[in-house]
């Protein structure tokens, strides 16, 4: 092929002229469906992406919440035993002493 033929090829695409061709109004439904299709492809595929996107983020933050409330609960564990909480008790000089007498359960 020459450089003629192939710039009279590209215009006669680039041109419009193709479309006037029976074989194109023939199919014109045929080829605005698959058009309509591969556009709703590319939007379900993209609204997938945005949405496992955010899937991840927010079992990301799931998991540095556990963590941070693991955190929490260690620390409120160890200040709430009975050992520190004496000691406490003792360095701010309250004056509470257990108790002699036996724990009572009141039922309904």
């Amino acid at each position: 092929m020459k450089a003629k033929d192939i710039k009279k090829k590209v215009m006669y695409i680039l041109g419009g002229t193709v479309l006037t061709e029976d074989f194109f109004w023939k199919n014109a439904r045929f080829i605005l469906s698959v058009f309509i299709i591969l556009v709703l492809y590319i939007s379900n595929r993209y609204s997938c992406i945005e949405k496992k996107a955010t899937i991840e983020s927010l079992q990301h933050e799931l998991k540095d919440a556990k963590y941070e409330s693991q955190t929490i609960s260690a620390k409120l564990i160890g200040v709430s035993r009975e050992s520190v909480v004496e000691d406490l008790v003792q360095q701010n000089g309250v004056d509470l002493q257990h108790t002699k007498d036996p724990i009572y359960k009141i039922k309904k």
